[in-house]
This record gives structure tokens, C-alpha cells and sequence, in this order.
């Protein structure tokens, strides 16, 4: 929603999503679907060459999950080793490609209007700010879950199993009861002025 509406304001042209990416730390809960690292890194390394074919010079990879960011930054690593040899001795005056990561809640000003509006109970996972988020983009999944205890408790990511254990409801020190819509408007508007603002900034760089 925050790329779509980015791309409406200021007519950036958004690409596809990712709707899967790294999550084994979820896989005891069932349903849950995730890319090996490799598999997320080859196929961000192919959308950047295509893209790249076809001229593209920038990049802004704007990200919704933190368990992404390590395999993320790491597929920089890869586009910019094909970039750096594919034209080694090459004679292309082509420009090279750039890429930029952001994660959605660290965007100026998101985390302090979020923490603004849920000084208790933000946590890391499962947090009012995201779930506001997703209320506003679809209002008819509101709904009120008695969770206990109110406020998650926290601990380290690893595997599956463990992190099922430790955080049997998924949710990591948050309270997403406080979620509602009225705040996921704000923190929705407060990302896009920051990503299109961000964003002409890499563009011009």
C-alpha cells in the first residue's frame, strides 16, 4: 500500500512484489510459506539484470519484513559482483546499476509518530503499527482477539521450533489490540511522504 500510494503521488513506477520471502522462522506455524536465501537472492538478482537490459538505473527496494533484510543486502552483494565483471573490459557506457533498501518503519519519521501513537506494547513482531497498517489498507479484516498476556514477551530469532515456543501467538513484545485504523492513515501517510522523498533523493544521487 505505501509503494502503491508513493507511486501514485509522485508517478514513481512500482514494480511487483515479493509476496514470499524468509520466513522459516515461522514455519511451525502451519500455512506459513518461505524462500531459501539463495532462492530469494537468484531471483532479485534476475529482476534487476532484466530490469537493467532494459535500461533501469535505480532501484528502490522497499521492504516490509525484517526477516528479508540480511538476504536482501546480500543480494545487493550479488547485482553489484555481476555488474562490477560484466563490465569489465566491456566497452558498455552503460551507467551501473544502483540499488537501495529501506524498511518501511524506519522511513523518516514513521518510528516516532509509531511509537507516538503506541508508547507501550509496540514490540518487534506482530506490532499495532504494522496491524494499524493493514487495517487501513483493509477495513473489513478488523476484528478484536482477546491475547494473553496483553504485551508479548521478547527473546532472539532461530528456528522454527524455538521461535514457536517462545512466541506461541507469534506476536515478539507487542500488543496489537491497540491496532485501529485511524492510526494506520497516519503512519501510512507520515511512510509515503517519506518514501517519495527518499526516493527523489536516490534517484537524483
Amino acid at each position: 500500500m505505501i509503494g502503491r500510494r508513493a507511486g501514485d503521488e509522485a508517478g514513481i513506477l512500482v514494480g511487483p512484489t515479493f509476496n514470499v520471502g524468509q520466513a522459516q522462522h515461522h514455519m511451525a506455524f502451519p500455512g506459513t510459506i518461505t524462500l531459501k536465501p539463495s532462492t530469494m537472492i537468484a531471483s532479485m538478482v534476475d529482476w534487476s539484470e532484466s530490469l537493467a537490459r532494459h535500461g533501469f538505473e535505480r532501484i528502490y527496494w522497499l521492504n516490509g519484513h525484517g526477516g528479508n533484510i540480511a538476504t536482501i543486502t546480500a543480494a545487493f552483494s550479488e547485482i553489484y559482483h555481476g555488474v562490477t565483471f560484466a563490465g569489465a573490459g566491456a566497452g558498455t557506457n552503460r551507467p551501473p546499476l544502483r540499488c537501495h533498501l529501506r524498511n518501511w518503519w524506519e522511513l523518516a519519521g514513521v518510528m516516532d509518530l509509531c511509537r507516538e501513537l503506541f508508547p507501550v506494547g509496540e514490540g518487534s513482531h506482530a506490532t499495532p503499527s504494522e496491524i494499524s497498517v493493514t487495517y487501513f489498507a483493509y477495513p473489513e479484516a478488523v476484528k478484536s482477539v482477546a491475547m494473553s498476556p496483553r504485551i508479548a514477551p521478547t527473546g532472539p530469532i532461530r528456528d522454527a521450533e524455538d521461535f514457536r515456543r517462545r512466541f506461541p501467538d507469534g506476536r515478539m513484545g507487542s500488543d496489537p489490540s491497540q491496532a485501529n485504523i485511524e492510526a494506520g492513515r497516519r503512519i501510512v501517510e507520515a511512510a509515503v511522504k517519506a518514501v517519495i522523498s527518499e526516493f527523489q533523493q536516490f534517484e537524483a544521487a
